[in-house]
């Protein structure tokens, strides 16, 4: 093991190192990270991915992908190959090949075998209204089954018989012989296998039984060797029957230990409530960028070490709590400040004439790609007579501290000349069509010793050249911090979306060298905010989403 600084450990960090101190697992240190293939990662799975995976990078040990695809109604190769993607994406690299529960349908199935044997299941010819029912309620004990005092032979046979496809779906369960007085309801004779005959991803038609989620995962954890099973805290009442199986079973002893889950401000993190926000048309699909989706962060531009820097701000905890959203803007800022090149893109055009520019004329000026990397470059500058700006950087009656274009006032064009406003001109109906102006030539950006000073500084692109692009500004899906917590007063997060999350902006015009800019690469607008390319761009249009403001509360 490494040397690891015992600063600020984690109480997970404390339990791994407190069983290496102890020699437990041979000094191993193994987690996996295990998604049902039914839907796409979302922020809490980043969280937690960069638990299991940076754990055991930190301490010297391996991390397995397992795919716990043990529902086949809603499980699809799509979903599988998009989780590989994002993890890869985040930075993460698994031990060997991804794994599947799949892989252990044969063995999982010996070992219901052995527990029935073992006298610690059964087969149960019970309705699910009826099991549901015998089970009792959190201040009330369950009662027996009547079948739960079938003999083992019988219940052998039933069990083969079920994995044989005699019996129809919802005829009968193979349920664990635990407690039906149990304080946990978890306890109380779970099921281990249900009938489905569905067609899985990867196994066909070979099974029409399919194990259950609690006992799938754990003794998949064992079959792996995983020394410490890392989940969310809605797990913690799971944990007394994970240890139940394997203590039954006599198998590897893995571990389970639970962290609170990621809750952030203005996301939700229910896969279900995700497919129906898709299926229902309120977002376009599962990579919209306003979904907390690791894709969706992904397309609106957010980057993955930024993500990962968010996740490790957050903190590992044993409850949960609601994380600020300006947390993770912030930390996106941070890196986008440092990678994205500065452009200039005018949202909501007005021109301007600089009168006394010679007609006809035009000039290459200079902009820094980025001030905070020194090897980021210059780009060129197309300036003439005419120029776009954007409408709300003129008012004809200003404030005293306005410092942007009205008449009369100077104003710095970023990276070119000083001009003074002169006047504007409106159509009929009082709107803004042109602003005029005149410049010092004197005042050119980076050789100005001419003495003329402006307040204040706007950006611009060259009418002449400037080339047409789409702007898709993203705000939050939600109007309210947590959508879920009023699902008591009979609302839905539906109540609560927000439909001004997407504003189109087809009019918008930007610097010409941005025609070559690809897909994924992120830049800064000024005076706007960071922003990224969609992949929706082709040559003739670019496409371009906010991934987020300059400052909080933009």
């Amino acid at each position: 093991m490494s040397e690891v600084s015992k600063e600020s450990l984690n109480f997970i960090e404390e339990i791994i190192e407190q069983d290496l101190k102890e020699g437990k697992y041979n000094g191993r240190v193994q987690t996996r990270f295990p998604p049902e293939p039914n839907g796409y990662l979302h922020i809490g799975h980043a969280k937690a991915i960069c638990i299991s995976f940076g754990l055991a990078n930190k301490y010297g040990g391996h991390t397995n992908l397992r795919f716990d695809d043990t529902n086949p109604t809603t499980e699809e190769t799509e979903f599988v190959n998009a989780i590989k993607r994002d993890v890869k994406w985040l930075g993460f690299e698994w031990q060997n090949d991804a794994l599947f529960a799949s892989n252990y349908f044969d063995q999982l199935y010996q070992f219901a075998v052995d527990l029935i044997k073992k006298g610690f299941a059964y087969v149960d010819n019970s309705t699910a209204e009826e099991i549901a029912l015998m089970k009792g309620t959190p201040t009330k004990p369950g009662i027996d089954s009547p079948y739960r005092s079938r003999t083992i032979e019988e219940n052998v046979l039933l069990f083969e018989e079920m994995k044989n496809g005699i019996h129809p779906d919802g005829s009968m369960v193979l349920r664990a012989k635990v407690d039906m007085a149990s304080p946990n309801m978890l306890m109380r004779d779970p099921l281990i296998y249900r009938i489905k005959h569905e067609h899985h991803h990867r196994t066909g038609d070979k099974w029409c039984i399919y194990p259950m989620y609690d006992f799938a995962h754990g003794q998949s954890d064992s079959i792996e060797q995983i020394t410490h099973s890392l989940c969310s805290l809605e797990f913690i009442h799971h944990r007394p029957l994970y240890d139940w199986f394997i203590e039954k079973l006599g198998i590897f002893p893995s571990k389970q230990i639970e962290f609170a889950r990621m809750n952030v401000e203005y996301m939700i993190t229910s896969k279900r409530k995700l497919l129906n926000l898709v299926n229902e048309g309120y977002v376009t699909g599962w990579d919209d960028p306003r979904m907390p989706t690791i894709s969706g962060m992904r397309r609106r531009g957010y980057t993955a070490e930024s993500i990962r820097t968010f996740c490790d701000k957050a903190g590992v905890a044993k409850r949960d709590n609601m994380i600020s959203i300006n947390l993770l803007e912030s930390c996106v800022r941070e890196d986008l400040n440092k990678v994205a090149n500065r452009a200039m893109v005018v949202l909501n055009p007005v021109k301007i004439t600089i009168t006394n520019y010679p007609e006809g004329s035009s000039e290459i000026l200079k902009g820094e790609n980025n001030s905070e990397n020194p090897e980021s470059g210059h780009h060129d500058i197309p300036f003439g007579r005419s120029l776009w700006i954007e409408s709300d950087d003129y008012l004809e009656e200003a404030p005293k501290k306005y410092f942007r274009l009205t008449p009369g006032a100077n104003v710095r064009l970023k990276n070119a000349y000083i001009i003074n406003c002169t006047s504007a001109i409106y159509d009929e109906n009082g709107n803004l069509t042109e602003i005029l102006a005149t410049y010092y030539p004197n005042t050119r950006s980076g050789s100005d010793e001419s003495g003329i000073s402006a307040k204040g500084t706007i950006h611009w692109v060259s009418a002449e050249h400037g080339l047409a692009c789409e702007i898709r500004d993203y705000s939050r899906l939600f109007t309210v911090p947590n959508p879920t917590a009023f699902e008591d007063e009979g609302k839905t997060i539906y109540d609560f979306y927000n439909k001004a999350s997407l504003i189109v902006k087809k009019d918008a015009i930007m610097e010409p060298w941005l025609a070559n800019c690809k897909p994924g690469e992120h830049f800064q607008f000024l005076r706007k905010g960071y922003y990224v390319v969609d992949e929706d761009s082709s040559e003739k249009m670019k496409v371009f989403n906010l991934t987020v403001s300059l400052k909080e509360g933009w």
